[in-house]
Formats: structure tokens, C-alpha cells, sequence
């Protein structure tokens, strides 16, 4: 028996899909199909994948072609299932040739003519594009702005900005700023809200009641009453309304919480998060103006993320503690949790500096993962025993943002909104917190 085998990602199957699996068939007597995972997909960059896994499987168990489906995870698995399950030849489309030439050491190497004229990069292109317009102040405008080249379905329709010293020339030079916030929605499918957390409310409720989605950079209101009128609003009309927080769409992030849920260092015992910069009240002398965030919003929803994400928000206590610079700006902020099982910290800062790493301990071990953590592409699992230590390397494109523009198209087009990696609870948890900074349940300190 000959026994063949092909790889692909087979999003949105399409009948030249289903012709390559023909041809690829007809070279032997039992075919065997790998769907890559939609995190192996991640990792080689291919992040426009529409159809999760199981879906991109069942399309092809329903072409009847495949005798047997894998599911391809990791680098270097063809020749692992190669040897595995003795096969003859390995079949691939023409636009990889001498790609796999390294694959004839352990069996055939055939390359299929594609059908012209079709592909599911084709067919994802061809959808209408959602246009999002772009609201704020922050530098962060131009890294969403460049990471929507990336991401098929995505444009920008315009852009608003009360100060465009933050702008990058490439931006400012676009010829679609507009002058008013009314101007920027009636232009646009989609928002993306950077402005100052103040107005997050007002302008996210404009554009709900306007029907327009809204992926806002955390928080998202600055009181629970406020997200959560938001919320009912965004699911009475059937809105996206998404938390922005490019750490959570990290490759390197997800895949350290799975392992930390996954029982790798044990019972968890305590998170530990930093996030501090200065940059940012340097650059404007220490003092800062009308649109400079402070540090419980620029870098509260971050820090919070993992500890709520791994204990969850039913905490039994927690203490704030903060250095203002002026009543409502502070330059150091910790937040000390106690809960049933664990304890947990975070230092947030826009005027001081500490080492911005991430510790996650446990029974058996712990994980650590060095500054800055929050865009990582890299974290260790460290035992008693440091023989047993490991090393883990995902490569991160666009910080987290590029993902995160993809699952907010996802969101919308599929009309699911399942796709964000922060849950509402974990949102509402954070704006608790702020909310008790700006009603003054803190400490203060001098």
C-alpha cells in the first residue's frame, strides 16, 4: 500500500483545495491529511485564518478524499509523521517547490500544479473591508495603523486626534484626518479608541447608538455603571464592543497561560506583574497635560490582566497604594491582592522605574518572564531542579496588535463575539479597580 501524505491550512475550502486533495489521492492508496492548528498557523505568521480548526477538519472529513486527518502543531513535525506512520510520498502545492526538497531523504517528494485562479487568500481579499477609524493621541495610533497593512479585511477610514504630536509623519501626511468626532464615525464601519480614558465613555456611546463597533484601548469606562451600560447597548444592537490589550493576543502570553492552567508548576500560589515607564512624562518634563495618561490607566489594565486571567476576580481583598503627582495622576501605583488561595501584586508607573517582569509561582515551580513582559516572545518554567528548567521562544508579530485587529474582524464578520481573549468579567474587574482609585479608596503616600 502507498501510503501519501499533504499539509495545509484548508481555511475557507474552496474547489482548488478539493482539486490538489484529488490529484494528491491519486498518487497512491491511502492519504493521509495534516490541518495545521490555528496556533502552529500563529506562529508561521498566517494569522488571517477565518475558520478555527475543528471547522477547517470537518471540511475536509466532508470531501471524502482523506482516509486519515492529523493535525499539524509544530515545527518539524512532516518528518516525525514521516517516519511515524512509514509514508511514501509527501505531496504539496507548486508554489512551494524546492521548499521541501529536504523531505526526499525519508521518502517522495511531489509538487501538484495548483488550480489557477482561487485561493483562500483570494477569496478573504475579495470580502468587503471593514473601515475603522482611528481616535486619540497616543503613538499607539501608529502602530495599529501599520499593523492594518497586515491584516486582510481591515483599512483605515480616518483618523481624530485633539494633538497630533504623537503622530508619525507617514500618518500625518494621510490626507484623512478629519476635524470632528462626528465626521470620523458617519466615515467608518469600526472604531479604534486610544483618547484619554476620560472620554472613552462618551465617544464609545456615540458610536454604539451610531452602530458602529468598538475595539477601545482598556479601560473601557471608568466606572462599572458606565461598562456596563456600554455593554447592554453593544448586545442590544448586536455591536462588537472589545477591550484592547495587545498582551493578551501575545502567542507567548496564551501559551504560558495554558501551561500555568495546565497544572506545569502546580498549584499557583501567587502573580506578580511590573509595568513601568517614563518615557512618556519625560518627554513632556514631568508635568503632565490634558491627554498624558496616568499610571493606574496606562498601565493598570495590563498588569491586572494575567492575575485575574490565572486566579480570577473573586478576591477577598486588596489594598491600593499610590504616589500622586497631582489629585488624579499617579506616578506609582501597587495593587496588593488577597484571595481564597493565592496572593497577588502589581506596580504600575509612569514616573518611576522597576523591573518590568512577570512571576507566576507555584507548588512545583514557577514561571518567569523577563522585562517586558508584556510583549515577550519568550518565558522560562524554572523547577527546584535546575535541569528540568525550560526554555520557550514564540515569534511575535506586531506586538500583540496584529492578532488583535484579526480577532476583532473575526468578531464582527462572524458575528460571534467569542473571539476577544479578555473576558467581560476580567474587564469589569479592572474598571472596579480604577474606579476605586478615582473615588479615593487608596492610600496615598508622599
Amino acid at each position: 500500500m502507498i501510503k501519501v501524505i499533504t499539509y495545509g491550512t484548508y481555511d475557507l475550502l474552496h474547489r482548488g483545495h478539493i482539486r490538489l486533495l484529488e490529484r494528491a489521492k491519486a498518487l497512491g492508496d491511502y492519504l493521509i491529511v495534516g490541518v495545521t492548528a490555528d496556533s502552529f498557523d500563529r506562529i508561521r505568521g498566517k494569522i488571517n485564518v477565518e475558520q478555527p480548526l475543528m471547522e477547517r477538519i470537518e471540511a475536509v472529513r466532508a470531501t471524502g478524499l482523506a482516509d486519515e486527518i492529523i493535525v499539524e502543531e509544530y515545527e518539524g513535525q512532516k518528518i516525525d509523521d514521516i517516519k511515524r506512520m512509514d509514508i511514501d510520498i509527501f505531496t504539496v502545492g507548486s508554489d512551494w517547490v524546492g521548499k521541501f526538497d529536504y523531505l526526499n531523504e525519508f521518502c517522495k517528494v511531489v509538487y501538484l500544479e495548483r488550480t489557477q485562479g482561487v485561493s483562500s487568500s483570494e477569496i478573504r481579499a475579495g470580502r468587503q473591508d471593514v473601515h475603522i477609524g482611528l481616535v486619540g493621541e497616543s503613538s499607539l495610533l501608529n502602530k495599529f495603523e501599520g499593523e492594518c497593512k497586515y491584516v486582510n479585511g481591515a483599512s483605515v477610514s480616518g483618523i481624530y486626534t485633539l494633538d497630533d504630536s504623537n503622530l508619525s509623519p507617514a500618518i500625518k501626511e494621510m490626507s484623512c484626518q478629519v476635524s470632528c468626532f462626528d465626521e470620523l464615525v458617519e466615515m467608518s464601519d469600526a472604531l479604534y479608541i486610544v483618547s484619554h480614558p476620560r472620554l472613552h465613555y462618551s465617544q464609545i456611546k456615540q458610536a454604539l447608538l451610531s452602530g458602529k463597533h468598538v475595539l477601545c484601548e482598556s479601560p473601557i469606562a471608568l466606572s462599572i455603571n458606565e461598562q456596563e451600560e456600554l455593554e447592554q447597548i453593544a448586545h442590544e444592537k448586536s455591536l462588537v464592543l472589545m477591550d484592547s490589550v495587545k498582551t493578551a493576543y501575545s502567542t507567548a502570553y496564551n501559551r504560558m497561560l495554558l501551561l500555568v492552567k495546565s497544572g506545569r508548576i502546580g498549584k499557583v500560589v501567587s502573580v506578580d506583574a511590573v509595568c513601568t515607564s517614563l518615557s512618556d512624562l519625560e518627554k513632556r518634563g514631568n508635568k503632565p497635560d490634558a491627554n498624558t495618561w496616568n499610571s493606574i490607566c496606562a498601565w493598570g489594565p495590563t498588569a491586572l490582566l494575567p492575575v485575574f486571567q490565572l486566579l480570577g476576580t473573586d478576591y477577598l481583598d486588596k489594598q491600593i497604594c499610590s504616589f500622586m503627582l497631582d489629585k488624579d495622576f499617579d506616578v506609582f501605583t501597587k495593587v496588593a491582592f488577597v484571595y481564597p488561595h493565592a496572593l497577588a501584586s502589581v506596580k504600575i508607573g509612569k514616573g518611576a522605574k522597576s523591573e518590568g517582569e512577570l512571576i507566576i509561582s507555584g507548588t512545583n515551580g514557577y514561571i518567569y518572564v523577563p522585562a517586558p513582559w508584556w510583549k515577550t516572545d519568550y518565558f522560562e518554567i524554572r523547577y527546584e531542579n535546575p535541569a528540568d528548567n525550560k526554555r520557550y521562544f514564540y515569534h511575535l508579530e506586531g506586538e500583540g496588535i496584529r492578532f488583535e485587529i484579526v480577532s476583532f474582524l473575526k468578531s464582527i464578520k462572524m458575528k460571534n463575539y467569542n473571539y476577544s481573549y479578555i473576558d467581560e468579567s476580567h474587564s469589569r474587574a479592572i474598571v472596579k479597580i480604577i474606579e476605586d482609585f478615582y473615588a479615593g479608596n487608596l492610600t496615598v503616600l508622599k
